[in-house]
């Protein structure tokens, strides 16, 4: 798909790649408006095309009494906020047939979860309301099995549809990432990688799962090397006291460093 085509999207053919980045979830709307105003002044500076990106509910939790949310309305408002106030879209997961719709009143691209994504049922009603579908990887499936999921929005009548990769299990308590499948699926759909999901390391004793930040930059790398059109990045303020996903969250104020270094890589892999 052509990005340019995402509502509000600022872009610029300047050969760089797009960001999708935020919080896990919508804590508040004072949290959302804080980060997303930091970092659209960050992506804005290197013109760094961006969406916003943050849940309105968390659906897939190890434990009952794990956060889920602040209630759907609540959120979906603020990413609603976020969008009209600072003039940028946003993404957002769905979990279930009846949230697409509801969703889509809201933000410009709904997001089908990892887990979630052989649902045919739930796929197609993200493709048939006409806005952006990004397809998480399955941990589970291959690059090649990718094409079928894509295929499912296509023949819904919808061409606006990506796909992010977002590692794939490694045992029971962690995650890789296979690079080669970075070019086999841009084959399919614009391409996306997961940096932050993809070193989560889940299934831990606890019921909270882990995760390896100290190699954010490592993988970042390694996508802008072997072409990603994207990157997708969980970013807080204050991520040891996020609600969900702090341990493999990057701190804020590591995200300009991280994204010049990563500009800098894209530039010159475009003059080889």
């Amino acid at each position: 798909m052509d990005i340019s085509l995402i509502p509000n999207i600022k872009y610029t053919d300047n050969g760089s790649f797009f960001l999708l980045a935020g919080p896990c979830a919508i804590e508040s709307e004072d949290m959302a408006m804080r980060i997303a105003e930091k970092v659209i002044s960050i992506t804005d500076k290197l013109e760094i095309p961006y969406v916003f990106k943050g849940s309105f509910k968390k659906a897939n939790r190890s434990r009952v009494d794990s956060f889920t949310g602040i209630g759907d309305e609540k959120a979906l408002q603020i990413l609603h906020k976020v969008s009209t106030s600072f003039k940028v879209p946003t993404v957002t997961d769905i979990h279930e047939v009846s949230d697409a719709a509801k969703a889509a009143e809201y933000v410009d691209i709904l997001q089908i979860p990892a887990f979630l994504v052989r649902q045919t049922d739930l796929v197609v009603a993200a493709a048939k309301t006409g806005k952006v579908v990004n397809l998480k990887k399955g941990q589970f499936m291959s690059a090649e099995s990718m094409q079928h999921a894509v295929k499912k929005v296509i023949d819904s009548g919808n061409e606006n549809v990506m796909i992010t990769d977002r590692g794939t299990m490694f045992g029971y308590q962690d995650m890789i990432v296979d690079f080669r499948g970075i070019p086999t699926m841009k084959q399919y759909a614009t391409t996306v990688l997961d940096v932050t999901h993809s070193l989560q390391q889940p299934n831990q004793t606890s019921g909270v799962t882990g995760g390896r930040p100290d190699m954010i930059e490592t993988i970042s790398r390694a996508g802008i090397a072997t072409g990603v059109d994207g990157l997708f990045i969980e970013t807080h303020f204050d991520p040891a006291n996020a609600k969900s996903d702090g341990a493999n969250m990057l701190h804020l104020d590591h995200l300009e460093t991280l994204l010049s270094n990563l500009v800098a890589i894209r530039k010159t892999i475009n003059t080889l």
